[in-house]
């Protein structure tokens, strides 16, 4: 075949490529099937919001009021807490080593008491001693000056030998205290619900990101739902309110109203940006339920739909006319 044909057959070759090419293109993606189906209001007026499940006593994140390497962990993951009861304990050497120093200190400010009683006891005698004599030309009213000063010096040293002793015992107390502040202590009864925390880390004090520790009572839980503040109007206290298993809407269970926190805050969106910006509000309430209905752990997030007389799109009702002043009715 010549040159001349082959180069139209090439070009008509291309051309209806591209058209398959743009056509196949123009076809819509289609639509992936959901994992599992959403979960649906059983109320003909609701208000939607996000439930997070969380302890009847909030998950508290336990913390220490000392940094310091940690000696030992006295609890695992799930382990039932008594209140009061050792969570982890951090280094007490150099603790218990001042301890040893200032009981030392106590000792010898006790017995530093005993020679300044001593001392007044007998400084004191022997000016009662002067002063019973009657024949002043026995003894010179400077002796006599003499013996009373000496009395009264030795008693101001027994006040000093004393103030020193409650010193030395307020410090000690003081190293006592924070020998016991080593000890970390659950504040309520609960369950170990995180333990971030190894021995030999380093603990430290203040603000964490991640938590040492969390802790939570687990007799009773609560969800936490989040409600736009543009639907915070429409909320009443009173109204029914369900909750769906995010991932089975097949797990339904009925709410209680437990508290409303009536300070509206930031939503939070875990999005991990680091330029995130949070632009909307919400009214959180927590409900509480039977957690045996259903198989549940605290910081699952639930569907919850609490149901409302007032759509959002309802007109606002009239106020009656207010009558001029004056005016008779």
């Amino acid at each position: 075949m010549q040159i001349k044909h082959i180069l139209p057959v090439l070009a008509a070759a291309g051309l209806v490529f591209a058209g398959y090419t743009v056509v196949n293109s123009n076809k819509p993606t289609p639509i992936a099937k959901a994992v599992t189906e959403p979960s649906t209001a059983p109320f003909k007026a609701f208000i939607a919001g996000a439930g997070i499940i969380e302890a009847q006593s909030q998950n508290i994140a336990i913390g220490t009021p000392l940094p310091g390497i940690v000696k030992a962990v006295a609890v695992k993951v799930g382990d039932p807490i008594q209140a009061n009861s050792p969570l982890f304990y951090l280094d007490d050497r150099d603790t218990r080593a001042n301890l040893a120093i200032k009981r030392a200190d106590l000792a010898k400010a006790v017995a530093d008491v005993s020679v300044a009683k001593a001392t007044y006891t007998d400084a004191k005698a022997l000016s009662d001693l002067a002063e019973a004599v009657t024949d002043r030309r026995a003894i010179s009213a400077e002796e006599l000056i003499k013996r009373r000063n000496a009395m009264l010096i030795s008693k101001a040293k027994l006040e000093s030998a004393a103030a020193l002793v409650q010193q030395a015992e307020a410090n000690v107390a003081e190293i006592e205290t924070t020998l016991s502040r080593l000890v970390i202590r659950a504040p309520v009864a609960g369950v170990a619900l995180q333990v971030n925390i190894r021995p030999g880390e380093f603990a430290q004090a203040g603000f964490l990101s991640t938590p040492l520790l969390v802790l939570g009572n687990l007799e009773q839980l609560h969800v936490r739902v989040d409600i736009d503040e543009n639907d915070a109007w429409r909320f009443d206290k009173s109204s029914k309110a369900v909750a769906f298993l995010r991932g089975n809407r097949q797990f339904k269970v009925d709410l209680v109203l437990a508290y409303v926190e009536p300070y509206v805050v930031p939503k939070k969106s875990l999005t991990g940006d680091s330029n995130e910006r949070v632009d909307t509000r919400v009214l959180q309430a927590l409900y509480r339920f039977d957690r045996e209905q259903m198989p549940i752990y605290v910081g699952q997030q639930m569907d919850v739909f609490i149901e409302t007389t007032v759509t959002p799109n309802a007109p606002p009702e009239a106020a009656p006319p207010v009558a001029a002043q004056g005016a008779t009715p």
